[in-house]
């Protein structure tokens, strides 16, 4: 057995999926609301039997590895560890003899662990930290011990002399951060600091953030951990092992910039806030905050940053499907101020969050002079920059009247302009690797998909694979499927007699479960008849496409070459007469 069938073997798909959506039993399946559309009827389906989910909403589907990549924006790798720390297996066994490349995750946690209890023994010795801690910011010991803020001490090794005693290398030192490289050899990274550890969502410490204590000419502030094995600053979202179950509960999760802000206002009673490292706010932190609930409100700064922050989160909480809106902090104080102020006025402020482009378009206004054209324009120019990123055209079109009313100009001047700003030349960006064909559109998926599974479960209706061909279908998935149910008829499911199937094991699954949801309780006319139909669509769509092709080649053809095509087209046209229902 390897890695990945042992992981299977040793977690249901439910349970790792019932982490991210809430399932309810349905027969021997289990329903939930699809996490990647916003769909109102449940028409995501989890087949324990099968070990396998498909979405009807959005057409995906796969295991429980291809579901934790998709919501938590993992590569495969990175999926199969989270998953195996999850089910205990250790992939060391798995490995062949050195076979194994970088340092061991498991050891650099556990490294980080012991540094963060160091630092909290370090700083329950120090009375200076213990104070500024205790008095200056007014902590409670039970919220030191829940984020576990801690001390470095103001030496050269003491950390890392500390570490070495417990059996770690100078290499997993300086892979966690903890320790650098120096003229005089290895040193603590971290020296006279309060130490505020950055644990991920398991709450496993991945890195530190450390503030000076005293102040020093010339040294920064904060420093944090760079990036890691473990540490992704892109990634990480401060707080989320304390605040998730209250994101979930209060269904709305507080974006501040600093991790003070997080530890004052979870202090006062207001858990469902979390931090980011900056203003920087990704597109993988916002579908890692998505999954607990799709009201994000931003607590950022309201000066330059904090306004350019907003500008490039709004197209991404569109892509991600997030509904992003902006608090406003009261005379100009952080949330760490507002709430040993008041913590109520927190709370206000929580309440009254408007929507991110709505309190765009206001800051805007308050800094332009509207009674100028100058002014006009210079508003049209920043607003149609964010509206034209938004990927809903109904949107879009409600803030470009919106737009409209407040320069006092005609919406179709602003389309008319939006349109110049759309079609200007985008910037150059590296290359990304992409697929050499475009995928099908996801109706075409549907039916072709539709077609496919009563195809594969009910062998009395294959004579509908008469006149399908394998270039009909969209993907090497549908088209090996449909080769081996056009020369195995008579195949009665039995995948042990079907080694051609194995590699598309899990797509032939997600098809016998969407039959299962779509047919099961059909009667055999009624499934003739919804084969023919689906198999006319499959057709109609194929020669559709081809036509154009067609039609574009014909336009720089030779007679001789021309005359070929039109025969084609004659062709296709007759295929699609042969099939209309």
């Amino acid at each position: 057995m390897d890695a990945v069938q042992e992981v299977k073997a040793r977690l249901s798909i439910e349970d790792v999926i019932s982490e991210y959506v809430q399932l309810k039993r349905a027969g021997k399946n289990f329903k939930g609301l699809s996490p990647f559309t916003n769909e109102r009827t449940p028409s995501f389906v989890v087949s324990p039997e099968k070990q396998i989910w498909h979405d009807f909403s959005s057409n995906r589907g796969g295991d429980m590895f291809t579901f934790v990549q998709e919501v938590e924006g993992l590569d495969f790798k990175a999926t199969l560890e989270l998953l195996a720390r999850k089910a205990g297996v250790d992939l060391e066994q798995f490995q062949t003899k050195g076979g194994r490349k970088g340092p061991d995750k498991e050891r650099l946690l556990a490294l980080l662990d012991a540094a963060a209890k160091f630092y909290q023994v370090q700083f329950s010795a120090n009375k200076e930290a213990y104070e500024y801690i205790f008095k200056k910011r007014g902590y409670t010991k039970q919220t030191v011990l829940d984020f576990r803020i801690g001390y470095s001490p103001d030496g050269q090794r003491t950390a890392t002399d500390y570490l070495k005693s417990k059996g770690f290398s100078e290499e997993e030192m300086i892979a966690t951060g903890v320790s650098v490289q120096r003229r005089g050899g290895l040193a603590d990274m971290f020296r006279g600091r309060i130490m505020v550890p950055l644990s991920d969502s398991f709450g496993r410490v991945v890195g530190f953030t450390a503030r000076l204590l005293k102040d020093v000419e010339g040294a920064p502030k904060y420093i944090n951990t760079a990036s890691t094995p473990l540490y992704d600053k892109s990634r990480h979202i401060y707080g989320l092992h304390l605040a998730k179950k209250a994101i979930q509960k209060e269904k709305i999760a507080v974006l501040v910039e600093g991790n003070l802000d997080v530890i004052g206002s979870h202090q006062a009673g207001v858990t469902n806030v979390v931090a980011t490292a900056g203003t920087a706010l990704t597109e993988m932190q916002l579908k890692a905050l998505s999954r607990f609930t799709p009201d994000v409100r931003l607590a950022f700064d309201q000066d330059r940053a904090g306004i350019a922050a907003a500008e490039r989160a709004i197209p991404i909480a569109g892509k991600v499907k997030v509904d992003l809106s902006i608090i406003t902090i009261p005379s100009g104080k952080d949330p760490d101020e507002l709430v040993r102020q008041d913590p109520a006025l927190w709370t206000k402020a929580i309440a009254d969050a408007k929507p991110a482009l709505d309190w765009l378009l206001a800051t805007y206004q308050e800094r332009l002079d509207l009674s100028t054209g100058v002014g006009k324009r210079q508003f049209s120019d920043v607003s149609l920059a964010v509206v034209k990123l938004l990927p809903d055209q109904v949107e879009q079109d409600h803030y470009i009247q919106q737009i409209a009313k407040l320069t006092d100009v005609h919406a179709d001047s602003l389309r008319a302009k939006l349109n110049d700003v759309a079609n200007e030349p985008a910037p150059r960006r590296k290359a990304i690797r992409i697929t050499p064909e475009a995928p099908a559109s996801l109706e075409d998926r549907r039916i072709q998909e539709h077609f496919l599974c009563i195809m594969l479960m009910i062998p009395n209706v294959r004579i509908y694979l008469d006149l399908i061909s394998e270039q009909m279908f969209s993907g090497e998935e549908a088209q090996t499927l449909v080769k081996f149910l056009s020369d195995h008829r008579d195949f009665n499911g039995d995948m042990t007699t079907a080694p051609e199937l194995q590699p598309i094991l899990n797509y032939v699954k997600i098809l016998s479960l969407q039959f299962e949801e779509l047919y099961g309780e059909i009667e055999m006319t009624e499934l003739q008849y919804e084969a023919a139909r689906l198999r006319a669509a499959v057709i109609n769509h194929f020669v559709k496409k081809q036509n154009q092709i067609i039609q574009n080649k014909l336009k720089t053809a030779s007679d001789t070459e021309a005359a070929d095509l039109l025969a084609r087209v004659n062709k296709l046209n007759q295929l699609l007469k042969r099939t209309k229902v």
